[in-house]
Formats: structure tokens, C-alpha cells, sequence
């Protein structure tokens, strides 16, 4: 397989998501039951490739207790908040907020000091980024979904990533569990810590439909993307997995108007490619000080835990 047909199935693989979250709701499944079904599948489908791969599980306390905080905000807290989102906002929307994730975690890092002064091009990028999602959002016109609650529950699950990316990079990354492992206890984690969400809700008529969509977003948008994007980490470095990334919001717009028929209007699609440019810019560096990085990435199993804050998700504007 290719570069170019590999980045390309992942991207649809995983920009998909959104879109099986909004049939799923379609249909009749609650956020809580679609948080949990995702955890569920894409736990049992890492497990599974965890143990053909000869990877344990981690034993220490220790590791379990920051699994807790990472499986919150990585997965439990930003699976619901994006369900809940969609149930107001199109999924292609959806797609366009979650690639703000980098303009949070930007924001993180400089309120926690780990971030150096921005350069004017990444602090151009920070305010492009957000001016996208106002454009997306027109607070200015009559009915107006910016203060919607659907919006702000996308917003809160980007930001979600952002602190999880940071707290992972800090005390999970790079301490000796194999990136395999550690992914499916995430996720276990994050199983465990949806299942209050069951309650919430109500009860609904299930489709085969609404079955079949979730199952789809567990198994292959959740667990067997992030295998997939492991090992495009592995093979092709983290530049190649980053521009998928790039490709999310994309897909995500693009299936929202063929299958659900949301519509595409030009202020979406500019607000769109606003965002991804500030994104774009925020992410620049000059080229001596990204080719150590990458190099040192390219060499360790520390990207792989990161990739599944998206799917896991990648420091990339990842899935859902």
C-alpha cells in the first residue's frame, strides 16, 4: 500500500467518525450509549492486537492512576461531549471544531508556562484559528448556534484533547509500557468511567441502522484507526500522521453533505480553511527546530500514546 492510498484510508477511516455519531443519534442510540459502545469496541479491538503483538498489559498502580485522569479527558469526557454536540450541530461542523485541538493546547501551554513567547506567525495562526470558528458560527446573524450548547459540548471536547495531550506528554509517554498496551488500558479506563453515562438520556427506539453505526465508529473510527495511525507513526514519522490530520476536517464536511445532506454553505467552507491555515501557522516552526523532534519521534514508541487521544487522536487535529 502506498503512502498516498495509506494516509488516504486512515483519513476516511477515521474523519468518518463524526458522521457515524450523528446516524448513531439519528437512530435512536443516547450520548452515554454511543460513548460506550465506542469505548467498549475500540478497547476490545486494541486488546486484541496488543496481545497478537505480545504486549502485557501495565501492572503498577501508578500507571493505572494516571490512565484514570488521561482516560477523562482523552476519551470518556471528549467521546460524550462530541455525541452531545452533534445532537444540534452537523457532523461536518463538528469535524471543522475538533481541529481547533492545537489551538488549545497552545493556549495550555503558555498558561503553563511550557510554551516560549509566540513568534508573529503562530500568534497570527492563535487568533486565524479562532476567527475561523467565529466565521463558522456568525454570532452577528439572527439564529445564531455559537452560544448553542452543541456548540460549546465541541468546543469543551477539543479543549478536553488538549489537556489530555499534556498531561499525557508529562506522565504517560515514554516510561517503558508498550504503546499497544497502554492504549487498550486507556480506553478499558475509559469504559469504566462512561458507564454512569448510561443512565443519562432517556430510553429510545434502536435501529439495526443505529446498531451498525456504532459499531462501525468503535471498531473501525476508533481502534483500528489508531492502529493504523500508530503505525503510519512508525513507518512514515509523525509529519505524514499530522497531515492526516489536516485531512479530518475535510472528510468530515465532505460526508455530512453526500450522505446526511447537511448543508455546505460558503461561509462553512471559508470558515473551514480559516481555521485550518491558523492551525497550519501555529504548528510552524523553523526547519532545524522541527527536524530534531521528528527525528527523535520517529525513533520511540512516545508518538503512538499521544495518537490515541484521538481514536486516540494525535497532537494533529485528529478524530473524534
Amino acid at each position: 500500500m502506498t503512502s498516498a492510498i495509506r494516509m488516504g484510508v486512515l483519513a476516511l477511516l477515521w474523519g468518518s467518525g463524526f458522521l457515524w455519531i450523528k446516524i448513531s443519534l439519528n437512530e435512536g442510540l443516547t450520548p452515554g450509549w454511543i460513548t460506550f459502545v465506542r469505548c467498549v469496541l475500540g478497547a476490545a479491538v486494541l486488546l486484541a492486537l496488543a496481545y497478537g503483538a505480545g504486549q502485557r498489559l501495565p501492572r503498577d498502580r501508578a500507571t493505572w492512576g494516571r490512565l484514570v485522569v488521561a482516560a477523562f479527558f482523552c476519551n470518556a469526557l471528549p467521546f460524550l461531549l462530541f455525541s452531545v454536540g452533534e445532537q444540534t450541530v452537523d457532523s461536518g461542523v463538528a469535524g471543522v471544531l475538533n481541529a481547533t485541538t492545537p489551538l488549545w493546547s497552545l493556549l495550555i501551554g503558555l498558561a503553563l508556562g511550557t510554551e516560549r513567547p509566540l513568534r508573529a506567525t503562530r500568534l497570527t495562526g492563535l487568533a486565524l484559528g479562532f476567527a475561523g470558528v467565529l466565521l463558522i458560527f456568525a454570532p452577528w446573524s439572527h439564529g445564531s448556534g455559537l452560544m448553542s450548547w452543541g456548540a460549546l459540548a465541541l468546543l469543551g471536547a477539543s479543549a478536553s484533547y488538549a489537556v489530555a495531550f499534556a498531561y499525557m506528554a508529562r506522565h504517560l509517554t515514554g516510561r517503558g509500557t508498550a504503546p499497544l498496551a497502554l492504549s487498550a488500558a486507556q480506553l478499558l479506563t475509559a469504559t469504566g468511567l462512561s458507564t454512569p453515562a448510561l443512565a443519562a438520556g432517556g430510553t429510545a427506539t434502536v435501529t439495526w441502522t443505529g446498531v451498525l453505526a456504532v459499531v462501525v465508529l468503535g471498531v473501525f473510527a476508533t481502534g483500528l484507526t489508531f492502529h493504523l495511525n500508530y503505525r503510519m507513526i512508525a513507518e512514515e514519522g509523525p509529519t505524514a500522521a499530522a497531515t492526516v490530520g489536516y485531512l479530518l476536517p475535510v472528510v468530515s464536511v465532505t460526508l455530512g453533505a453526500l450522505v446526511l445532506g447537511e448543508p455546505l454553505t460558503v461561509r462553512v467552507v471559508a470558515g473551514m480553511a480559516v481555521v485550518l491555515a491558523g492551525v497550519g501557522l501555529t504548528r510552524s516552526r523553523t526547519r532545524a527546530s522541527r527536524e530534531e523532534p521528528e527525528a527523535a519521534d520517529a525513533t520511540r514508541p512516545t508518538g503512538a500514546p499521544r495518537a490515541v487521544a484521538c481514536a486516540a487522536r494525535c497532537a494533529s487535529p485528529d478524530g473524534p
